[in-house]
């Protein structure tokens, strides 16, 4: 194959269709810049959806892995390796949480913390039949676990029944989640800042309040940071912006930097009262390979200062974004917290199509919910590439 239509005609022969791509065939990274099979520059803000928070061909970060890929890529979880253990204590110290499991993806992360929490509730009252609630509006995968705790109907409908003892709420309404409260409740799952649902930070009271109902009612506060953590939010983890603590959290994405892994994560107590030897497993999951990439990405954060870097950068993000709110009237409000970012669209002009106008001016954004334009960049973004990434989407929306 010599071009790029031959490539999207195989692509298009050949694998399942369950996206509608892009009409790029994309060879290649350097920095915060990915280049086509033609070698045409595109400025991307969306990190492979939130994953390449490190930008591209980071030397600190292809050695570690090429090096890693000479030595040992699989053993399975019946043996130690080094490399997942060491990521396993950077990633317990940054979230200050007691266990791990790596999963493959964010969706297995789901299913893990699912599973965990029920099995908590097992132990502790000595039978099956509780619920969970979870959040109108949410995305957290998937897999038909993960799918019964996503708070969108269209998603859920043609794969019905799901899981049984769903209850949905609505988020930042601490009110409609104490109207869901019931004796079988056994995990209250929301993602720190809500991501595919269209960008809505939780808020102060909401998060606390949870909090306070899972104290109350011996209940475990589930977060996802599949897509808010890793640094996204000027935090390494979104919850800690709140002054809270999950009982268990999710995290993927940018865990790996685009090698596939995910992970839920528990304290203590929890470890305690759940998972034990046969109640779930993975074969791929914490292998050394994926091991060695997230302890490179944990170095690369701590030695480039990314989280301050993060609170830097966002404020001028956030004030480029807001004049465009005041410039057109089409476009409605800015909603995010630091690097997660979203401009919600009067429906009358449809986010796909902007998108699509972007790539071609060189420029990759992409949409949330309805009609939200999203803006998941590289967390190496300089103020440079934001005054870049502004001309070029003005340049599509004239």
């Amino acid at each position: 194959m010599t071009n790029k239509q031959e490539y999207i005609n195989q692509a298009e022969e050949h694998l399942l269709h369950t996206y509608n791509r892009f009409q790029t065939v994309l060879k290649r990274g350097e920095g915060v810049y990915l280049y086509d099979i033609d070698e045409k520059k595109y400025l991307d803000f969306a990190a492979g959806i939130a994953v390449c928070s490190i930008g591209y061909g980071d030397k600190r970060y292809t050695d570690a892995v090429k090096a890693q890929v000479d030595l040992l890529n699989h053993t399975s979880n019946l043996y130690y390796n080094p490399p997942i253990i060491e990521a396993a204590g950077k990633l317990l110290e940054a979230s200050q949480m007691d266990r791990v499991f790596f999963t493959n993806s964010g969706t297995e992360a789901i299913e893990g913390a699912i599973k965990a929490a029920k099995k908590y509730a097992y132990t502790r009252d000595g039978h099956a039949g509780h619920e969970i609630i979870a959040m109108n509006h949410a995305f957290h995968g998937r897999s038909l676990g993960a799918l019964s705790v996503t708070g969108t109907k269209h998603y859920q409908e043609p794969f019905e029944p799901l899981l049984p003892g769903v209850r949905f709420a609505e988020y930042n309404d601490l009110e409609s989640v104490k109207e869901q409260i019931t004796d079988k409740t056994c995990a209250i799952i929301l993602e720190s800042l809500q991501g595919e649902g269209g960008i809505y930070p939780a808020t102060e009271a909401f998060m606390q309040g949870i909090r306070a109902l899972c104290d109350e009612h011996d209940i475990l506060m589930i977060c996802d940071e599949i897509q808010c953590g890793m640094g996204r939010t000027g935090k390494m983890f979104c919850w800690q912006n709140y002054g809270i603590k999950p009982d268990i959290m999710t995290s993927a994405k940018a865990l790996g930097c685009g090698v596939p892994v995910g992970a839920f994560l528990m304290t203590q107590k929890v470890a305690d009262m759940s998972l034990v030897p046969g109640d779930h497993g993975t074969t791929y999951g914490g292998n050394p390979l994926v091991g060695a990439a997230i302890s490179v990405v944990f170095d690369i954060y701590k030695e480039d200062n990314i989280l301050d870097h993060v609170n830097e950068i966002a404020p001028y993000l956030e004030a480029k974004l807001d004049a465009l709110v005041e410039k057109y009237d089409f476009i409605k409000a800015r909603r995010g917290l630091g690097l997660m970012q979203g401009l919600e669209l009067d429906p009358s002009v449809p986010v796909g199509g902007i998108c699509a106008k972007a790539l071609e001016a060189g420029l990759i954004v992409i949409s949330a919910s309805n009609n939200v334009l999203r803006f998941v960049p590289p967390l190496v973004i300089e103020t440079a590439h934001i005054d870049e990434m502004i001309e070029k989407l003005e340049s599509v929306l004239v």
